[in-house]
């Protein structure tokens, strides 16, 4: 029905009438017409996102014996992990480093053959990808899947720049006609669910404004998804969640769902490369484990 910046808007006009408002500061704009496929629909760009991926190796995670955690990464941290980056891919945002960094140490973890194909999904929120702009008050979905694709082998042979060029990439991929393509795409193939096997999916809410939402007590002390990667897809998804550690310090929280064996992995390679300077358990001691409320 709608995405994180729709979801909150809803929330936040709810606070409002709590609080003994009449009518929400934002009018909500229905408009479902301003997403609606072209007639014909024609798709003009490439949608790995939607791919017809067989599981032939089994690669799509079980659901048994899966351990869950939370990372947390304060600019301590993002520092630590920013020496990897080359000159050259410098100027570069937080989420596009730490998507990086999580999907070539998930891929290390979960050993998938070095010739299958993996890619991370980036939710990326298009409202003002479009000219003239979604109006202010638009309740439904607004958001694509752009995809950074290569083979578990170069993502996980080559340094972090290599995932991070990627990322960029993919993040950039969308434009206007990107989504009108993308609509197109929906009516031809029937609502297609994205692409499961060899994929991890990551959405940055720390912008979102979940945390703005009060219903008449307060600002919330936490606004965000509760879990990561479980249900129908399990271990495919990740939120970067913004939360205060109890010393009062801004990070990011990163939800985590992977079988334990890979999971042990992953901290290790994570602690690897949070430790380049010969700082001994930063992932331990100094980046927070939160253990998801399940």
């Amino acid at each position: 029905m709608s995405d994180a910046a729709g979801l909150v808007q809803f929330m936040m006009a709810v606070g409002e009438m709590a609080r003994g408002a009449r009518v929400p500061s934002i009018q909500p704009v229905w408009k479902r017409e301003l997403l609606k496929a072209r007639d014909p629909p024609r798709v003009t760009c490439t949608h790995h996102e939607y791919d017809e991926v067989a599981d032939t190796k089994g690669t799509i995670i079980p659901l048994d014996d899966m351990a869950h955690r939370s990372f947390f990464f304060r600019p301590i941290e993002m520092s630590a992990i920013r020496r990897f980056v080359p000159q050259h891919l410098r100027k570069c945002s937080t989420f596009e480093v730490l998507t990086a960094c999580l999907w070539r140490c998930r891929t290390i973890a979960l050993q998938p053959d070095p010739e299958e194909e993996v890619r991370v999904l980036c939710i990326v929120n298009a409202r003002a990808k479009f000219n003239p702009a979604l109006p202010v008050g638009y309740y439904g979905n607004a958001f694509a899947f752009p995809v950074a694709l290569t083979t578990a082998g170069r993502l996980c042979q080559n340094p972090l720049g290599y995932a991070l060029e990627l990322v960029k990439q993919a993040k950039a991929d969308v434009t206007e006609e990107y989504m009108r393509s993308l609509a197109d795409l929906m009516v031809n193939r029937g609502r297609p669910h994205f692409t499961v096997v060899g994929t991890y999916l990551v959405s940055d809410v720390t912008r979102a404004g979940f945390g703005e939402v009060d219903f008449g007590w307060g600002k919330a002390a936490y606004g965000g998804p509760a879990k990561g990667g479980v249900g129908a897809i399990p271990g495919v998804a990740s939120f970067y969640i913004p939360f205060k550690d109890h010393n009062g310090q801004d990070g990011i929280v990163v939800p985590i769902c992977l079988p334990a064996p890979a999971m042990e992995r992953f901290i290790k390679e994570l602690d690897t490369m949070l430790n380049a300077n010969d700082q001994p358990n930063r992932v331990q001691k100094s980046t927070t484990f939160i253990t998801s409320a399940l």
